[in-house]
């Protein structure tokens, strides 16, 4: 059976945030270990799957696209989610830091997807912000990390060629904040990862784009048994009406 759907960005981050949910790293760092969901208004859909409660998207808009790039004016309000055992927990940056380690996972999400699979994150912070205080530290320590991510980003070049020519004092103009870009490693997570993870389908993009509502769209087409199938598509209609993240304002 084959059915196509189409996902507004709204309904693409509550299903990318369903499939992170359904890993099986994020299930066993739920169980037993510590899951960290960092800022970014996919995270905010991640964070309420993960803990069952509403967040404040608003404030997980760290930084984000709007004519330019943007940084919330909330920023300073903003806080990342630390859950132990899946328990919200408050625990200091440092302690935080020394105790990462094999079974923990840090879920970041980035702003560009290149044809390989390869994400990157813009870095306005001169000290690299989120990705400076946790890559290097999961990757020497065996942390997993999750990257959730919208088809919406893909971008056409490599990422790792992208961020060769990225960086605050490589740009002579910018609309917004010159920013560099930092290559990603770990289990990125689409739209049509989720899928493939919580049904027994096969998904594939076939469209990009839209107007009004379908601004920033992806349409799929999924395929697999009939039964699988017609419970992908149910539950992609489901999140249409799914709504906006709203910022209050921008620095």
């Amino acid at each position: 059976m084959k059915a196509c759907v189409v996902l507004n960005p709204n309904a693409s981050k509550r299903l990318i945030a369903k499939g992170v949910a359904s890993l099986p790293v994020v299930r066993e760092g739920l169980s037993s270990g510590t899951v960290v969901i960092t800022l970014g208004t996919t995270n905010a859909f991640v964070a309420e799957e993960l803990t069952g409660k509403p967040v404040d998207r608003s404030l997980f808009a760290a930084g984000f696209v709007d004519d330019r790039w943007n940084v919330n004016a909330q920023i300073s309000r903003a806080r990342e989610i630390v859950l132990r055992r899946g328990e919200p927990v408050e625990v200091q940056e440092e302690e935080l830091l020394r105790s990462l380690g094999r079974g923990d996972v840090v879920i970041k999400g980035g702003n560009a997807l290149d044809p390989w699979g390869t994400v990157g994150v813009l870095l306005a912070s001169s000290t690299g912000g989120t990705v400076g205080r946790y890559l290097s530290r999961a990757l020497a320590r065996g942390v997993d990390i999750v990257i959730p991510i919208g088809l919406e980003k893909t971008i056409h070049a490599a990422v790792a060629d992208v961020a060769q020519e990225l960086g605050s004092g490589r740009l002579d103009l910018s609309m917004g904040l010159p920013c560099g870009m930092q290559p990603l490693v770990g289990h990125v997570v689409t739209e049509i990862d989720a899928l493939e993870t919580l049904f027994a389908v096969e998904a594939m993009q076939i469209a990009a784009g839209g107007i009004g509502r379908g601004a920033g769209s992806v349409s799929l087409l999924i395929r697999g048994e009939a039964a699988a199938v017609q419970a992908a598509f149910a539950l992609v209609a489901s999140l249409q009406h799914e709504p906006e993240v709203r910022l209050e304002g921008s620095a």
